[in-house]
């Protein structure tokens, strides 16, 4: 689909910060309408293809865009510790490990059939987008310090029960007790995408498991359980990108990326040259320091063939998350 005149021109007048607001909301306008069961691994497929211009867009002429985006949008980090601050107590987040936007119409559906308040959004990942640095940004050393409320108590989400596991929804519900404040780290559907990264698997197969997982009776208990008299909070520590649709580079371009990247979407060489003019990487600095980046949408030939689903680079689908707010009614 091709980017609207409108947009074009935010992302290459506006000022970073709107520019990205606008690149957010179209997101969210393609991703965020009702999935239909029956075709949803089409459907997904289609919305994911629909973007891919937008992401042509920002590793083309608007690249530049990128060294702003720290700056430029809120980070789900920040917008939890927000949010967390700012109730004394009856509050809980569940986080899913990389819960993308694509998911977002099962919550969102889901949410509104069973008369829950739903406020919701769109919020940004760490650079690089993965988990540890997420964690970091709470105040964690790493997403398994929350197992069996073993977290320190010097975090950003103060007064939580935690966990974090990949468990099977009904199994959580024994997690959750009558604790007043929790936090509940997920690793679905993270783990799923590894899982599914290899060849003739890839997002039509996640999606069809997330169709499944996000409509099933076992998850809206979890939910139920975990609005019980605490308002909620599901988000996401990072997107994810769709690397299996993705367009081979160039046999230079190739031989550079796996070089510098091998089979990944962030690196640590920084000081690698890299002359190419729009460029197809990035160093970039953020509050996790200095990395380099894949910029957009590119693939290349790697031993065992190129991950079919990765995250850590620049791609819309990877850095944005969704930041869904319920409360349940009277």
């Amino acid at each position: 689909m091709t980017t609207p005149r409108y947009l074009l021109e935010k992302i290459q007048t506006a000022p970073s910060d709107i520019a990205w607001k606008a690149i957010f909301e179209y997101a969210w306008e393609i991703c965020s309408s009702p999935l239909t069961a029956t075709s949803v691994s089409k459907e997904v497929i289609a919305r994911d293809t629909a973007l891919a211009d937008l992401d042509l867009v920002l590793s083309s002429s608007g690249w530049e865009l990128w060294h702003d985006f720290e700056q430029s949008v809120q980070q789900t980090s920040k917008a939890l510790a927000d949010w967390w601050a700012a109730r004394s107590t009856g509050k809980a987040v569940l986080i899913l490990d990389g819960l993308s936007l694509r998911e977002l119409p099962w919550i969102l559906d889901g949410a509104k059939e069973r008369g829950f308040q739903v406020s919701a959004r769109v919020t940004g990942a760490e650079l690089p987008g993965d988990t540890t640095p997420f964690a970091k940004a709470l105040g964690f050393g790493q997403r398994s310090d929350l197992e069996n409320n073993r977290a320190s108590r010097t975090h950003r989400l103060q007064g939580a029960q935690t966990d974090c596991v990949d468990l099977p929804w009904l199994d959580c519900l024994d997690l959750v007790g009558l604790e007043p404040n929790w936090v509940l780290w997920h690793q679905w559907p993270d783990s799923r995408i590894h899982d599914f990264a290899d060849p003739g698997k890839g997002l039509a197969t996640l999606a069809t498991e997330a169709a499944s997982k996000l409509t099933s009776p076992e998850f809206w208990d979890l939910i139920d359980r975990l609005t019980l008299e605490r308002q909620l909070v599901i988000t996401s520590d990072h997107g994810y990108a769709a690397s299996g649709l993705f367009s081979d580079a160039t046999e230079e371009q190739a031989k550079h990326l796996k070089t510098v990247f091998r089979s990944g979407r962030s690196s640590d060489d920084v000081t690698t040259t890299s002359s190419w003019f729009p460029p197809i990487d990035l160093v970039l600095t953020s509050q996790h320091g200095q990395k380099r980046f894949v910029l957009g949408r590119r693939k290349w030939k790697s031993a065992g063939g190129y991950p079919t689903l990765a995250h850590g680079g620049l791609s819309v689908l990877e850095i944005a998350s969704p930041f869904i707010e319920l409360l349940k009614p009277e």
